[in-house]
């Protein structure tokens, strides 16, 4: 049987890879600094390498919580999709929340790869086309939670 809503633990792991990974989309300045030093063959300070460390502890943190709530996710289910919604919007929402996911995953794991092993390719993807591609996706995203009632199943308290 489905739950009627998403469970406390649920909602909090929800808003808080949300709020995590609005943190390090608006304010990448740190790791954008590290990376221009290294990449003109300066020294990063160590107030430039602390800066850079937080963008990537909260990825890091991002990618333990989203690992969570995957697993939250199979054990406890999730609400029934609203009824009586038009087939094609259905795929929509399938595959805009499957690439959604697919990034969460994504992003923190490039951003690993380009920032401890120094997979250049790895950051230009992170930095650039995922990026790009995540606020594409939060944009649709946040597009149709407005014309339905999904989002009410994540306030939902009861």
């Amino acid at each position: 049987m489905k739950p009627h809503s998403y469970s406390i633990v649920q909602r909090f792991l929800h808003w808080a890879v949300a709020l995590l990974v609005f943190f390090n989309l608006l304010f990448p300045d740190g790791m954008n600094a590290w990376h221009r030093l290294i990449r003109h063959g300066q020294t990063p300070t160590a107030a430039d390498v602390s800066s850079a460390n937080i963008h990537a502890y909260v990825g890091i943190a991002i990618l333990l919580l989203a690992i969570l709530r995957l697993a939250m996710r199979w054990r406890t289910g999730v609400p029934a999709e609203p009824a009586g919604q038009p087939a094609l919007l259905q795929l929509a929402a399938r595959v805009a929340h499957l690439l959604l996911y697919a990034l969460i995953f994504l992003m923190p794991i490039s951003g690993i790869a380009a920032y401890y092993f120094g997979i250049d390719a790895a950051g230009s993807i992170h930095a650039d086309i995922m990026k790009v591609v995540l606020w594409a996706v939060i944009a649709a995203s946040l597009g149709r939670l407005s014309s339905t009632s999904i989002s009410g199943q994540m306030f939902y308290v009861g």
